[in-house]
């Protein structure tokens, strides 16, 4: 039995992202209303988060707030308590409309606080529009969800904390496996979470992702040490090399599976809610 069983573990569902296509793999929900069924399949078998995206009607990635809205309306109808994500990231759009869908007050956004590489470019977060975007969602009260490509950014997050930037603690998440940026290295990975509880406290709750076949070795790793996990066809197609992913719903299920191999609980949304820190009154608003 590992350190970690018996503490609830948050499931996070990116349903859409920036490039998977139906060519990729038919299950990626491209439209509002598939985003929708998609979102809601995944959280009847355990997803309390969505981080979420929104295509165009060619199917290419926006930052378009109209769409946004029409995506929150559809999950808070058909997922009540369900946290809402949006993703501000640098594929679908440009500067500052990569936040023009935080006046919606989702319940979280993401923030990469820091520049890497992508596989065939720099991913740009320059530090004008990074507090710009903390300031923003200072604003409105959402909560961001730093998305570390590597060590540095953890340590931005800090600083940025301290600095009053962002007000609630920093709820970080791991991302690892893209080509050219941070690879699955258990080692690293290891690293971060020390570097966490040192920076943020023990009980810092924090997140993991792997990218493509490193999705299921990231899962099993944050499960197994206590943090907490994100899944889902934004990250990866497959299940395994032969297999594609059916569903969002059924990548959530193998995270669901490893919650009860290592003994934790999956956390439903109100637990979830709790583990953040997101203000009650969206609980009551959602029910």
């Amino acid at each position: 039995m590992s350190d970690a069983a018996g503490k609830p573990c948050i499931i996070c569902v990116a349903i859409t992202g920036s490039l998977p296509t139906k060519e990729n793999n038919p299950a990626v929900p491209i439209t509002i209303a598939e985003q929708v069924e998609s979102t809601h399949e995944a959280f009847e078998v355990g997803a309390s988060i969505v981080h979420a995206h929104v295509r165009d009607d060619e199917g290419k990635p926006t930052s378009d707030p109209d769409r946004f809205a029409r995506l929150m309306e559809g999950i808070r109808q058909h997922c009540p308590g369900m946290i809402v994500q949006l993703s501000t990231g640098g594929r679908s759009g440009a500067g500052k409309t990569r936040g023009g869908m935080l006046p919606l007050r989702p319940d979280m956004a993401s923030l990469s606080v820091g520049s890497n590489n992508f596989p065939t470019r720099v991913y740009e977060n320059p530090p004008d529009l990074v507090d710009w975007l903390a300031a923003e969602m200072k604003t409105y009260g959402v909560m961001p969800e730093i998305e570390a490509f590597d060590l540095s950014h953890i340590l931005k997050a800090h600083q940025m904390w301290q600095a009053g930037q962002i007000t609630a603690r920093p709820y970080v998440q791991f991302v690892m496996g893209v080509k050219n940026a941070m690879p699955a290295d258990r080692e690293v990975f290891d690293y971060y979470i020390r570097t966490v509880k040192r920076l943020f406290g023990a009980d810092a709750p924090w997140c993991a992702a792997g990218i493509g076949q490193n999705q299921i070795t990231l899962n099993d790793w944050a499960v197994s040490s206590g943090g907490h996990a994100r899944t889902g066809l934004e990250d990866n197609v497959r299940l395994d090399r032969d297999r594609l992913a059916p569903s969002n719903a059924a990548l959530v299920r193998r995270v669901v599976d490893l919650c009860e191999r290592y003994n934790r609980p999956v956390a439903d949304w109100r637990t979830a809610r709790a583990i953040l820190g997101i203000a009650p009154a969206m609980v009551e608003d959602a029910a």
